[in-house]
């Protein structure tokens, strides 16, 4: 490929919409072009790009006896309506009518169209077990596309689904599946990728992981112990605390407090800390607006997520009412209208003596005890897990947390969808059972930009071997003279022949604008040939990331060069 005939520009300026680094050097770069929002249209070395990373997840997919299929873009609304989803998902998931009025979506995901694909064929025990995957385009109408490649609203993905007569064997499978997944991102070059625990979501399920490469610039948030090695997306780690009773046994009081609408406000007037109150956290349930409190501890916040499980309905944060018989701001245990669905967490455990609202404006109780002063309630686990909190794990004050981008996810299905989608096979005795399914996804075009966002400089991504969009930049300097440009085009030549992949650069521009341009394509391997290299008989040869930096007789350069691109593509394949 001759670099001057490669569409697509390269520049030096920062587009000003690009957040992070990544989206910036790929719009620069001349790898993609904004169409609208979350939707970019792909020039050739992302294509390139996106192509390796899918033929690497084709080898590991067939390694672990996956079978690729191919599931339609659009479906019919009625295949999601059997699941349950077509009504269930927001507007996430795009809904339309063809011209026969008939309903239809836009496939963000292909659960629904996996089983379809199989249910008359799997009706016998001999057929299990078996995995069918895809590489294929999906829609997803984000409400916040942002990034670049890393939160889009058109994106390529793989996903596949296996199906199993037993929850034993899909764990062993699930393991399977696991351990190939850190292959692949260990092959497309970010071997630094972690495992942690996470919430299934609108996916269901009991058991799912997301695979998150740690960076200040993701949108997860990971809790970590890095004493035990525990992980867990922040939605999915449980928050444990530790209260020490009170030994006060002071009577319950209302006191006045005028103006002390916040923790903050009721610490400073009582002189006490957040870890010793309550607050209370107020949600309406989507469906019906119905009030949901919460009563945590007052330095801890409310997770969403596991409220939403633990109701088993999606929730927005409130707005009080006069007419709710809600006080905002003063909100306590005690004289919360019946109609308010209640919840209590697990940091109010043994705390005792401690502040809380008493439903009445400009008053709070003071030396409250929640089973003398209110009775038994339930605990459960509503809050967010911190940094310095307690490891689940290993029971020490060792969490932390970290900013993490997701660029996988595998998913312990159950029966969900085969269930609700009335799919069912025979066993050896005659009985019906629904298969039990697993889930295993990866986007395509995240993972390109999340190694471009762990591996990069200022001047361009310094992309993998296994994945750059080429392996070698013949750089051809001072085109005009002669000597040069025959020897350039005949080592171009040679190492076509030998199967090396090559983009040659040989435009008549300045040394800088060459090797800019080189810096922003990212290329492995550079090759420079120029007058005074060729008055010395060499050719200079370096790494994009500046580890090898040599130069070679011209007679051996491109014996040199193919055995430093075997080296590199060694490396990434460990």
């Amino acid at each position: 490929m001759k670099l001057d005939k490669l569409v697509g520009d390269r520049f030096k300026e920062r587009p000003a919409e690009c957040s992070i680094d990544s989206h910036a050097l790929m719009v620069r770069g001349g790898y993609m072009k904004f169409m609208a929002s979350g939707i970019y249209s792909q020039y050739m070395p992302l294509k390139r790009i996106l192509r390796k990373i899918e033929n690497i997840i084709r080898e590991e997919m067939d390694a672990i006896d996956g079978q690729e299929v191919l599931f339609p873009v659009v479906m019919p609304g009625s295949l999601w309506e059997e699941s349950g989803r077509y009504n269930a998902i927001a507007s996430e998931l795009l809904r339309f009518k063809d011209r026969n009025g008939t309903p239809m979506v836009l496939g963000m995901t292909h659960e629904e169209a996996a089983v379809h694909l199989v249910r008359d064929y799997a009706t016998t025990y001999t057929k299990y077990p078996f995995m069918i995957y895809q590489i294929q385009t999906k829609f997803r109408d984000e409400a916040r596309p942002r990034a670049g490649m890393i939160r889009v609203r058109e994106f390529t993905m793989k996903d596949a689904y296996s199906f199993h007569t037993s929850q034993e064997d899909l764990e062993a499978y699930y393991d399977r599946c696991h351990k190939a997944y850190e292959r692949i991102f260990a092959r497309a070059g970010i071997p630094e990728t972690i495992s942690v625990k996470s919430d299934s979501g609108m996916m269901g399920g009991s058991v799912s992981h997301e695979f998150m490469l740690l960076t200040p610039v993701g949108e997860d948030s990971i809790v970590l112990c890095r004493e035990c090695g525990y992980s867990a997306n922040m939605e999915a780690a449980e928050c444990l605390t530790e209260n020490v009773p009170a030994v006060s046994s002071e009577p319950c009081e209302k006191v006045h407090t005028p103006d002390a609408h916040t923790i903050e406000d009721l610490c400073a007037l009582l002189k006490t800390t957040p870890e010793k109150t309550c607050k209370a956290v107020v949600y309406q349930r989507n469906m019906d607006d119905s009030y949901i409190v919460i009563f945590l501890r007052g330095d801890l916040d409310v997770n969403e997520t596991k409220v939403t499980n633990f109701l088993g309905c999606d929730i927005h944060p409130a707005v009080i009412t006069e007419e709710s018989g809600i006080v905002a701001g003063f909100i306590g245990p005690k004289g919360l209208p019946e109609t308010v669905t209640v919840l209590y967490d697990n940091s109010l455990v043994n705390l005792t003596d401690f502040p809380c609202g008493a439903n009445e404006t400009d008053y709070h109780y003071v030396h409250f005890n929640m089973k003398r002063d209110f009775g038994e309630v339930e605990y459960h686990d509503f809050a967010k897990a911190y940094a310095g909190g307690i490891c689940p794990c290993c029971g020490k004050h060792t969490l932390e947390v970290s900013r993490g981008i997701e660029v996988g996810n595998i998913f312990q299905l159950g029966t969900k969808y085969t269930e609700s989608m009335k799919m069912q096979y025979v066993d050896s005795d005659g009985e019906l059972h629904y298969p039990i399914m697993g889930c295993y996804g990866i986007g395509v075009g995240r993972l390109a930009a999340s190694v471009c966002e762990a591996h990069h400089d200022d001047y361009g991504p310094i992309w993998p071997m296994s994945i750059a969009p080429w392996q070698v930049n013949l750089c051809c300097v001072r085109s005009d003279d002669e000597q040069c440009k025959a020897f350039a085009d005949k080592l171009y030549d040679e190492l076509q022949k030998r199967g090396v992949e090559v983009i040659y650069d040989d435009r008549n521009v300045r040394p800088g604008v060459m090797f800019s341009d080189s810096d922003l394509l990212g290329i492995p391997v550079r090759a420079v040939v120029s007058p005074r290299n060729m008055k010395d008989g060499m050719v200079e040869i370096t790494t994009r990331d500046k580890s090898v930096q040599k130069k070679a007789a011209a007679e051996n350069a491109a014996d040199e060069i193919q055995a430093l691109v075997n080296e590199l593509l060694a490396q990434c394949n460990g």
